[in-house]
């Protein structure tokens, strides 16, 4: 049986790690027999499994028990340098302004909105949390839904086009699976429509008499969409839409003109839309473009002289994407090219608006936003001033506004809202997030370095730090942080943290490997990261540490990896890979099992994976490929393993418990230095609450300080 994890009676005996039991279960696939001893912990309900995972937990307090100190510190400081009690920048939407509230004490956000001054009113109302605000209607309150409740999130929140009706969708388990409510704003009571196990993402039709939403299939795939009228049994609602093919996920939403609803399929390299007219939703959906394998897309929907136009972004014969428009009565027909394919400028979406549109694109690692003139085609790109920094539209309800909301961040500005003014290009500072206990910009440094990989590929490195401590490498080594990501396309832009200030405050340099597999680069350094050459993603990260430390930012026992999810996976294989180059390694969620995975379509979201990391199922190529890195497979014997910490919730549905628990267990067969922290009552992003959140985080940063040889240090005044 599992054993438990012994406390130790005085700081001279260690304290024991769990032992897993052995249960010896095989598989074989393309001639190839597997035996894995751990595969009977994927019974998530065995009393066995609990046990474990309740040792697993024991040992890692018993491990750190000493850092119990430096945990409340980091807690209190994030805690000391947030504003508790705050207000968002309230963004208008019909007749109101609608913000959230955060009160000092309470883990969740309070969703309020007040009354226009006037029909003119485009000037958001400076709020402060200790002065009232005029006509203030508390429309959710998250503490109170969540009262008795382990857990709790907020899957779809959305008010009716005429503000009468608000729909929520709620999360107790943390298993993404909501249960819609639906409210009345007038009398604050809710109504009898309430729709269990829905998918994120639910809304009103403009009318406001209908709710669209999505359910998943046993796999956890949103695979039907569905037309919910108010007030009429939930057994009633009509199908609008079923994807049986196990490759696509399934969404829908209106446009922003409110024109149509558009229901979307997707895999990871192929899409399709269908249109249906709001006016006409029990009607019959009529494709955009029919899929075809390989080729992406997405609408916007326009009137441009008086016509109906979708604005299309896609990828047929246009590797980085171009952008044409068609006639929405015949979205087949002619195609008038107004954004051309360039190599190197990924374009990454279109926003549609009245009078204008906004691009957003990617070039030379960095997001960018431009105003797209109908009548010319022409775009004209917003300036920023800092070398690195994140831009992106933010809330921007409304169809005809004269300016637009957008959020602006980077290493060291806090994150920023701007209203840009469209006549004039004014950009107008409306909030930074405050930075409690006399934060300066200034006080701080960030810069892009490059690192050479093994084929000769140039790899982008982002580096931020406290300048009292000096500049890295040019003034000797320094404790570093790296993070890394590197799958389906997703970029680690520059952006900012409170939380990471008890690093940057220590003398640790944060550092950012942008391997391919993300997006930085655009769409090639994505190909060049996933299936046959996924193998890139773990070699670039690996090259990059080793730049580091070459060049004299940092030595190997002075730097600590992290990586989530699919960057979890990241830091399972370049421990196999390089663990002499790691002081410690953090992997959050990790995706360390992914061949068992990946080899199961019965699992949840497996087939749609199939695009990203290639089917080892049926192709023998693949299966080999995936074998040779996939980090549960791969723990090596007879090398010393830094420092890990794998941390992990019961409920994930996304990379599930079992792969890290699997993992570990696979670690210390091996003589390694191997935790488990696992969340009981969570699911893929962790424990819900902030103050629940921040208490996680200050036991991740007290742990790779105590591997960095910094757990006494207290932060640079």
């Amino acid at each position: 049986m599992t054993a438990t994890a012994q406390t130790p009676s005085s700081p001279a005996v260690p304290p024991v790690p769990p032992t897993a039991e052995k249960r010896p279960t095989s598989r074989t696939h393309h001639g190839d027999t597997v035996t894995d001893p751990y595969e009977w912990m994927r019974e998530k309900d065995a009393a066995e499994l609990t046990a474990h995972l309740e040792a697993e937990n024991a040992y890692t307090e018993a491990r750190t028990a000493h850092l119990a100190g430096l945990r409340e510190r980091i807690f209190q400081e994030i805690k000391s340098r947030t504003l508790e009690s705050d207000l968002s920048v309230p963004t208008r939407r019909g007749q109101w302004w609608y913000y959230g509230r955060t009160v000092e004490g309470s883990q969740y956000g309070i969703q309020c909105r007040a009354p226009l001054a006037s029909p003119d009113d485009w000037t958001p109302p400076v709020l402060s949390p200790d002065v009232a605000v005029p006509g203030e209607q508390v429309l959710l309150d998250g503490n109170v839904e969540a009262a008795g409740e382990e857990f709790f999130s907020l899957g779809s929140f959305e008010v009716s086009n005429d503000g009468t009706t608000l729909l929520y969708g709620v999360d107790v388990a943390g298993d993404e699976r909501y249960t819609i409510r639906v409210r009345d704003l007038v009398s604050g009571e809710n109504l009898r429509d309430e729709i269990p196990e829905t998918f994120a993402g639910a809304t009103f039709s403009p009318d406001g008499r209908f709710i669209v939403y999505t359910t998943v299939d046993d796999a956890w795939r949103p695979d039907t969409v569905w037309l919910h009228e108010l007030g009429t049994p939930v057994t009633d609602d009509v199908k609008l839409f079923h994807e049986p093919d196990e490759r696509y996920w399934v969404g829908a939403d209106f446009t922003h003109s409110d024109r149509f609803l558009m229901i979307e399929m997707g895999s990871s390299i192929t899409s399709e839309e269908w249109l249906l007219d709001a006016d006409d939703l029990r009607g019959t959906p009529r494709v955009v473009w029919p899929r075809r394998d390989g080729v992406e897309y997405s609408s916007e929907h326009a009137v441009v002289d008086g016509q109906d136009v979708l604005y299309i972004l896609h990828n047929d014969k246009a590797l980085d994407f171009e952008l044409v428009r068609v006639a929405a009565s015949d979205p087949a027909g002619a195609r008038e090219t107004v954004i051309a394919h360039e190599p190197g400028r990924r374009l990454l979406g279109l926003s549609t608006f009245r009078d204008w549109a906004v691009a957003g694109y990617r070039r030379d690692g960095l997001e960018r936003l431009g105003m797209l003139d109908y009548a010319t085609g022409a775009v004209s790109e917003l300036a920023f001033d800092e070398p690195l920094y994140s831009v992106g539209l933010s809330g921007n309800p409304e169809w005809a506004p004269p300016m637009l909301r957008l959020g602006y961040g980077s290493f060291v500005t806090p994150g920023t809202v701007y209203d840009y003014v469209v006549a004039t290009g004014e950009l107008l500072l409306r909030k930074r997030q405050p930075v409690l206990g006399g934060y300066e910009v200034s006080d701080y440094a960030q810069e892009r370095v490059w690192a050479t990989a093994h084929d000769g590929t140039q790899v982008p490195v982002s580096l931020v730090w406290k300048r009292s401590f000096g500049a890295p490498a040019v003034d000797g080594p320094r404790p570093v942080h790296l993070y890394g990501y590197g799958s389906y396309e997703h970029s680690i832009d520059p952006g900012f943290s409170v939380a990471r200030l008890s690093l940057l405050d220590r003398g640790v340099v944060f550092a950012v490997a942008h391997v391919r597999g993300g997006g930085e680069m655009g769409r090639q350094w994505y190909e060049d990261g996933k299936m046959l050459r996924k193998r890139n993603t773990f070699t670039d990260f690996v090259d990059a540490a080793r730049h580091l430390v070459d060049a004299g930012y940092t030595t190997p026992d002075r730097l600590v990896a992290e990586g989530g999810s699919a960057g979890g996976l990241l830091m399972g294989a370049v421990a196999n890979l390089a663990p002499e180059l790691f002081g410690g390694i953090l992997a959050g969620v990790p995706f360390v099992d992914a061949l068992t995975t990946i080899l199961d379509p019965s699992l949840p979201l497996t087939v749609i994976e199939w695009d990203e990391w290639g089917d080892p199922l049926h192709d023998a190529e693949v299966y080999a490929y995936m074998k040779s890195y996939t980090p549960y497979e791969n723990v090596r014997e007879g090398v010393t393993y830094p420092r890990i910490l794998a941390v992990t919730s019961l409920n994930d549905t996304r990379v599930m418990y079992v792969e890290p628990a699997k993992w570990v267990a696979r670690l210390r067969e091996v003589g390694a230095d191997a935790l488990l922290k696992c969340e009981l009552v969570a699911g893929h992003g962790g424990v819900s609450g902030r103050y629940n959140a921040w208490k996680e985080r200050a036991f991740e940063l007290a742990w790779i300080l105590d591997v960095l040889g910094l757990a006494d240090d207290a932060p640079a005044q």
